[in-house]
């Protein structure tokens, strides 16, 4: 097997982008050491002749890899050659240095994005729920922790009302986390796209049956599975 990048593909170095060519012992780049990126030295440099590589085009970036080159998917690692159709997991130059959530895949994971898409907010860098049933927010609290591992706690809160003209008073749930939103974002576009296979947790890309029973409840709707068919 042959892993690595044709000598013009740009890597990122903690000083700036460099060129695969230019990499050089002693310099630093970044690499994934669990769910964080950190930088590394560089201790040696090989270079090796391909005879193919492989032109990686996603709807965000595009890059060109050896066709042995592991990449990051939601459900693991998996071959350049073998990438097609699948969500690649990728980081902003600039957002290398934040923490990676480890998310558990299932139904709290499912009510969490179905309550989002019902009553939630995602911004740049938070997502956060307000409600006027206490219950449905200390629910999706318990869930979106479950899920993701971060704290999450209820809070009471008064919002206007046009209609009522007069503040009401609300719950509200709201957890500061730029990969989360970025997660949110990723797995609603997926939901709208390709029939949920940007899901994490299932290689068949259409997620548990659990799982899909959250986004239901987490809407307010009842589930009805059926099988997507992509052509």
């Amino acid at each position: 097997m042959v892993y690595g990048l044709p000598s013009k593909q740009t890597v990122n170095a903690v000083e700036g982008r460099l060129r695969a060519r230019d990499v050089r012992v002693g310099c630093r780049l970044w690499m994934l050491d669990g769910q964080r990126t950190v930088p590394t030295t560089v201790t040696a440099v090989a270079t090796a002749r391909a005879r193919e590589v492989v032109d990686v085009v996603t709807d965000s970036v595009s890059f060109t890899v050896a066709p042995d080159q592991m990449l990051g998917t939601p459900d693991g690692w998996v071959h350049a050659r073998d990438a097609t159709g699948t969500v690649l997991a990728w980081t902003h130059a600039r957002k290398l240095c934040r923490t990676r959530l480890t998310i558990k895949p299932g139904y709290e994971l499912g009510y969490l994005v179905g309550a989002n898409c019902a009553d939630g907010t995602v911004g740049r860098n938070y997502v956060s729920l307000v409600v006027n049933d206490e219950a449905f927010a200390s629910r999706y609290a318990v869930c979106l922790t479950a899920a993701t591992g971060l704290p999450a706690r209820l809070e009471a809160v008064t919002r206007p009302s046009g209609y009522l003209r007069r503040d009401v008073p609300g719950f509200r749930v709201r957890v500061v986390s730029s990969y989360l939103a970025d997660l949110m974002r990723q797995y609603v576009g997926a939901m709208r796209t390709t029939c949920g296979s940007g899901f994490p947790g299932s290689s068949s890309g259409t997620g548990s049956e659990d799982q899909w029973s959250g986004v239901a409840s987490g809407r307010g709707r009842r589930l009805v599975l059926a099988r997507c068919v992509q052509g």
